[in-house]
């Protein structure tokens, strides 16, 4: 064969190969990413549920206690997520005066229907279920439509023929009843559907339609190490449900997930990506070290894939388990923004990460008494009571990170103080603060521990101006700080992580990283400046 002949051939089997290329990339998913890493929203942020619209992705998690409620996050590929808001930012929608830790909002839903979406939820301190609505998730909220019945997470289904549903826990089992959601009146007698696989406290039900079934999903075991979640189907909505024989879907309380970092995964829900994939968020809560037992990040949300087969059962990551690095196959990545590692208080309001505890007053903050400066007034309320003190607070993400803040203290009278705090809930919590007394400044660290509160280390410092800087580890809360005499960080102490774990403290939350200011039950007025604030994780 000659070298034109050949010539020929190689330009035609490299046009058939490229050709073939073509046709690959044209009938086979664009993936961009083929692992990513869990939990997707890392700190104190539970109870997640998830629906899309075209090709946004839109979450909502609980938030107890803490105000503004309930954080709205916006995402483009499941996998990287960015706070766009709350559901519940006026005073008008949410009243948590009084409010005992891990009361408040609990386990929301959020879904979209004709145009608008709903966040379903329960104030278990107020008047319970509601829902408000919007066409925009990441402005505002209308005021809550309260429904009358006694229950918790609920959610709302509507089903083919137009008729909605909502769907809620009792004591006995999975409820639903019709709703006129044009009123909030209920329009026909509740009826308990399930009870789940015979696992304590079935609860955050969500019901799908698929191949002319209903899939009811819903979480057992209780919140802790023996969490799951598990499903069944029927033909009607009212029942009766088949139990998956697969079930639990998903859980870590067993032999293969005894030393997972991963634990307490379920209270589920169940999104349709874009492409036609199935996926699942859940809540889980990573353990300061493998089994161990202590737990202080609060519950997160974790995300995993799902195979669902026609007239089948949903399936999560095979086997119902999940890890912290997942080697599958996601949607093309959209990547977000990483958020600033300094907050220097010159924006006209605080960001989104920021939370107050219960309804705030907002004469004790200002934005513009000293520009660049968040001022805190003291106020006689104490971390100790369930009311609002003067607090800022945003979540502890990770075990290992550097929080750090410069402050100075323009007190009036000895034990007003000002600092930062880690804050599990009112009966939990260590504070880091500089106080006057007498005419000198000591900066102290305190320690409360249910009905345990002491003082662990104190130094008086230079002046009314101070840096302060806690290092995290798993197990271990450094503090550290810098006052005009020093030329570097000093160490103050170590307390251990432990007793700010959900083991010890109890309750539904996570660490909160706060900066705050009181009086201590004076009715003096000292205030603080707050020049900036840092966190950043350690490598």
């Amino acid at each position: 064969m000659n070298r034109n002949k050949l010539t020929f051939l190689h330009r035609i089997c490299m046009a058939l190969a490229n050709y073939c290329c073509l046709l690959l990339f044209l009938t086979v998913p664009s993936y961009a990413q083929t692992g990513f890493k869990n939990p997707v929203i890392r700190g104190f942020n539970p109870d997640p549920s998830i629906c899309r619209v075209g090709d946004d992705y839109y979450l909502v998690t609980s938030s107890f206690e803490y105000f503004p409620g309930l954080p709205i996050y916006h995402s483009k590929d499941l996998v990287n997520w960015k706070q766009v808001g709350h559901c519940l930012n006026r005073a008008s929608q949410l009243n948590l005066k009084g409010v005992s830790s891990s009361g408040g909002l609990f386990a929301p839903s959020i879904r979209y229907h004709d145009g608008l979406f709903y966040v379903i939820c329960t104030n278990v301190s107020d008047k319970g279920n509601f829902y408000c609505t919007t066409k925009n998730p990441a402005g505002l909220w209308s005021d809550p439509i309260w429904v009358d019945i006694k229950s918790i997470d609920p959610d709302i289904f509507w089903d083919e023929d137009g008729k909605s549903y909502f769907v809620t826990q009792g004591d006995e089992g999975i409820r639903v009843t019709a709703i006129d959601l044009s009123t909030g009146k209920l329009t026909s007698a509740e009826k308990v559907v399930w009870a789940g696989t015979g696992g304590r406290f079935p609860e955050a039900p969500h019901i799908y339609k698929k191949d002319g079934y209903y899939y009811l999903l819903l979480g057992e075991g209780g919140t802790e190490y023996a969490h799951s979640a598990s499903i069944g189907r029927s033909r009607s909505i009212w029942g009766p449900y088949e139990s998956c024989p697969l079930n639990p879907i998903l859980s870590h309380s067993n032999r293969l997930g005894q030393g997972n970092p991963i634990q307490g995964v379920g209270h589920a829900d169940l999104v349709q990506a874009v492409d036609g994939s199935w996926w699942t968020v859940f809540l889980g809560f990573r353990v300061t070290q493998q089994y161990s037992y202590y737990h202080i990040l609060g519950r997160e949300t974790f995300l995993a894939p799902v195979s669902w087969p026609k007239d089948g059962w949903p399936q999560i990551n095979g086997n119902g388990k999940v890890q912290l690095d997942m080697a599958v196959k996601t949607p093309p990545a959209v990547s977000v923004a990483a958020p600033a590692q300094r907050d220097d208080f010159t924006a006209a309001q605080l960001g989104l990460p920021w939370q107050y505890l219960r309804n705030p007053d907002s004469s004790k903050y200002s934005l513009t008494e000293r520009r660049g400066s968040l001022c805190l007034y003291t106020s006689p309320i104490s971390l100790n009571e369930t009311e609002s003190p003067s607090f800022i607070g945003r979540r502890q993400t990770e075990h290992d990170f550097q929080a750090g803040v410069k402050l100075e203290l323009v007190a009036n009278a000895d034990r007003e103080e000002a600092g930062i705090t880690l804050y599990q809930n009112n009966s939990h919590h260590y504070d880091f603060f500089l106080s006057r007394k007498g005419g000198t400044y000591m900066l102290q660290l305190r320690a409360k521990v249910g009905s345990l509160h002491y003082i662990a280390a104190e130094k008086e410092v230079a002046g009314s101006k101070v840096e302060l800087r806690i290092s995290g580890t798993p197990l271990t809360y450094a503090f550290a700080f810098k006052d005009a005499k020093s030329s570097g960080y000093s160490k103050l102490a170590s307390l251990d992580t432990r007793y700010l774990s959900t083991e010890v403290a109890g309750g539904f939350t996570g660490v909160m990283i706060g900066l705050y200011a009181s009086s201590n039950g004076q009715t003096t007025k000292a205030k603080v400046f707050f020049d900036w604030f840092d966190y950043q994780l350690s490598s």
